[in-house]
């Protein structure tokens, strides 16, 4: 499955290897916050549980994680 997940912060996009190819994007949020939004695909619950354990690890705030729905080709 697709995932988009957000979090306060900048992460620098040369993390991405370690965010198992994850695309980082940096946006400038409505309050002038800094978000930082991981789009990508992870396999299981594990591998998600995994990419927001590295997020606690950075002590990033976890804004929200979202399953993008993608469509049947």
């Amino acid at each position: 499955m697709k995932y988009r997940v957000q979090v306060q912060g900048p992460i620098s996009e040369r993390w991405t290897d370690w965010f198992d190819g994850m695309t980082i994007t940096i946006e400038q949020g409505s309050d002038g916050t800094q978000v930082t939004t991981l789009t990508g695909t992870i396999v299981d619950q594990a591998a998600l549980r995994g990419i927001l354990v590295k997020l606690w690890d950075l002590n990033l705030t976890l804004i929200s994680v979202t399953r993008v729905e993608t469509s049947m080709e």
